[in-house]
């Protein structure tokens, strides 16, 4: 098996995945007791939307191995394959962190479950257990999630034609995180965006709310859009910007040349200077705020505004 690069995500392979008949320690299956397994028996999740930890995580990681061996066993379930015998539902970082240990076996809980219970095992185990994680990790997780609800048929009827199935799936998605569901409903919509745009707002060089507009164009008219950002670096995509681009390709097809010129129009780009009397907002801040603390916090406080406004429809 390839070795792992912090960083990348190394496990987005062919999903021909399926639960194996084989006989395997029949007791620690039972009664979910750990066992000893081989790493190189182990094959990462088919679908495995986060990313592996950076190089300093990673080797803090391992150096504990040496020390203290693996405290919690990863979870795997049993797989047909020609090369490996199991999927690694939970701890691929600390797989390879035993790896660079130069640890060759690791404790393991296994499970047999079927894909759509190991998508949601696995997503869920990730967002419990991870201190930080991307937008784009959380948009393809809560989308993988998602499918997988809807493949075990978990959505209730609704009696509201507006809403279908399809809410009621995200309805379940939201109850298990602190996000609301149209705010499910818009990590979903990133997973629309070219991965160059993903990687911005990952860089928060593209912010939430105007990449969730910008979702709605096509992949030819994001292309274009990358382009024009990655020429000219000191331009963003305000909140107007991202609105006038999709209500434009609603129309007909952008240009490259129409989606310059509404990125670097200035008459569209200028941001008018404001001022809030200190008096009026005393009371939610310390008397040793600094501008930047100020400026911050007021950002955070307009996007958790604007992420729970009400959303009528995110399909095309």
């Amino acid at each position: 098996m390839a070795s792992f690069k912090a960083g990348a995500n190394p496990f987005d392979v062919p999903n021909t995945l399926f639960p194996s008949k084989k006989k395997i320690d029949a007791s620690a299956k039972s009664n979910n007791e750990p066992t000893t397994l081989e790493i190189s028996k182990l094959k990462p999740f088919s679908k495995h939307p986060f990313k592996m930890y950076n190089d300093e995580k990673l080797n803090s990681l391992s150096e504990s191995i040496k020390t203290h061996g693996v405290i919690s066993p990863i979870l795997v379930r049993p797989i047909e394959d020609d090369k490996y015998e199991y999927e690694i539902i939970a701890g691929h970082n600390r797989v390879q962190a035993s790896r660079i240990a130069g640890i060759d076996e690791i404790p393991s809980t296994i499970k047999e479950m079927d894909n759509e219970t190991a998508t949601i095992l696995m997503v869920d185990s990730n967002l419990e257990q991870r201190e930080s994680i991307l937008p784009s990790e959380k948009a393809f997780a809560y989308k993988y999630k998602l499918e997988a609800i809807k493949a075990q048929g978990k959505q209730r009827d609704s009696t509201s034609a507006q809403v279908g199935r399809k809410l009621e799936a995200a309805d379940i998605v939201a109850g298990d995180t602190d996000e609301s569901r149209n705010q499910v409903k818009r990590y979903i919509r990133l997973t629309n965006l070219i991965t160059p745009l993903l990687e911005k707002v990952d860089e928060r060089k593209l912010m939430f709310i105007p990449a969730v507009e910008l979702s709605y164009l096509s992949k030819k008219e994001q292309g274009y859009l990358n382009d024009v950002l990655t020429r000219e670096e000191n331009f963003g995509v305000p909140m107007k910007q991202a609105s006038i681009l999709k209500n434009m390709s609603k129309s007909k097809p952008l240009t490259y040349e129409q989606i310059d010129k509404v990125i670097t129009d200035k008459s569209s780009n200028e941001v008018s200077m404001f001022k809030v009397s200190y008096k009026k907002v005393q009371d939610f801040f310390p008397k040793t705020v600094t501008p930047k603390e100020f400026e911050e916090t007021l950002i955070e406080a307009l996007e958790y505004y604007f992420e729970n406004q009400p959303v009528v429809n995110f399909d095309r």
